[in-house]
């Protein structure tokens, strides 16, 4: 791990080949630690998943210039509308002038085709997309966890899952890639403070990334896991439905 930024904490690391995860640990209200993260695939055609929010851009993009240019990327994606999501894009298309948002069609007719300073470019359910040595998959997932909009992005390569706000983990996310049980402690956190839409395709939606077998889950808040991304897909699928 490599700290970009000593103010803020925000620091780097490689969690595959070729994807690194950026995190900046923040307090939430009550004190509560918590992180955000962004994750950056080194490709012919570089990719961003997630910008953070508008407010820690900066740090963002200090981390990100620690492995190339800002200039590079040519892709920012994000699961769904959300600052977290996507709150700095603007400033990431400033910064990164042949750049383009990457989305769901339904997220560029809701959002982001009027948001974004330059169109998206809309990558269908399903489908593929090359980025120059390296192959994402796109798969709406409308309400899972939540957004209309929603969907998630899977590295073909390393097996890397961009899962989004699934498995969101309190605590400053100080281990960047763990193989370690994930699924306590972030059941226990939407237990607390609920923020699934729990529609009728949540299980089938997750079964569908289940069979992906991803080999590395890119959690948005906390650690990026390692492992059996399938089994672990369908052992949460199992808690949300109230199986032990």
């Amino acid at each position: 791990m490599t700290v970009t930024n000593s103010k803020t904490g925000t620091n780097i690391s490689a969690i595959t080949d070729g994807i690194w995860r950026i995190n900046t640990p923040v307090a939430l209200e009550g004190g509560m630690a918590f992180s955000f993260n962004q994750y950056l695939v080194e490709a012919e055609r570089p990719l961003l998943f997630h910008t953070g929010p508008r407010q820690i851009f900066e740090v963002v993009r200090e981390a990100v210039e620690h492995v190339m240019p800002c200039a590079r990327v040519r892709y920012i994606g994000f699961c769904h509308m959300e600052a977290d999501e996507c709150g700095s894009l603007n400033e990431w298309l400033a910064c990164a002038p042949d750049a383009v948002p990457l989305c769901s069609a339904i997220g560029a007719m809701t959002s982001v085709g009027d948001m974004a300073d330059r169109p998206p470019q809309v990558i269908p359910d399903g489908e593929t997309l090359d980025l120059g040595g390296r192959t994402v998959q796109w798969f709406d997932a409308p309400h899972v966890p939540h957004g209309w909009d929603n969907g998630f992005l899977f590295e073909t390569v390393t097996g890397t899952l961009m899962c989004g706000d699934l498995f969101t983990q309190p605590g400053e996310g100080t281990e960047a890639l763990t193989e370690t049980d994930i699924l306590t402690p972030s059941e226990a956190f939407r237990q607390a403070m609920d923020y699934y839409a729990h529609g009728p395709e949540t299980g089938p939606t997750l079964a569908r990334l289940a069979a992906a077998e991803p080999k590395v889950l890119a959690c948005m808040h906390g650690s990026a896991w390692r492992g059996d991304g399938g089994g672990l897909l369908r052992r949460l699928a199992g808690s949300l439905a109230g199986q032990p």
